[in-house]
């Protein structure tokens, strides 16, 4: 019989690997400094095509999935924690960078992953 950890894990890899369709307003690179006890997240533009890829608004080319990419942020948000980092994001009126309700999901998750790695003095790899 399962734990109910295991179940969870299950279910979170299940629920991972589903269709999601892009965000046109842009994607969020979300890393953490321990150092400076710190959450980062970097915006970035992006162009959905015809098959739904996101490009690079500049060339046209898809991004790769498996090397780094070397662009300049749009904007760079930092906090201590995911709630003060959500509220920069989602609050301020003049911050249109999420046009998604899916996407500003995941970002709240990733964030509240992010703190807790903070806390716990563990890497944190964005999902």
């Amino acid at each position: 019989m399962l734990s109910t950890l295991d179940l969870q894990t299950t279910l979170n890899d299940k629920l991972s690997n589903r269709f999601i369709a892009l965000d046109p307003g842009g994607y969020f690179i979300v890393y953490i400094d321990p150092e400076a006890a710190l959450i980062y997240a970097k915006h970035y533009t992006n162009t959905i095509n015809e098959q739904g890829l996101a490009v690079d608004p500049e060339t046209g080319k898809p991004f790769p999935t498996c090397s780094k990419v070397d662009r300049e942020p749009t904007a760079i948000f930092k906090a201590t924690t995911a709630k003060e980092l959500c509220i920069q994001i989602f609050e301020d009126p003049q911050i249109n960078l999420v046009t998604k309700f899916d996407h500003a999901a995941y970002l709240g998750r990733e964030f509240m992953r992010a703190e807790a790695a903070l806390a716990a003095g563990v890497p944190y790899i964005q999902d």
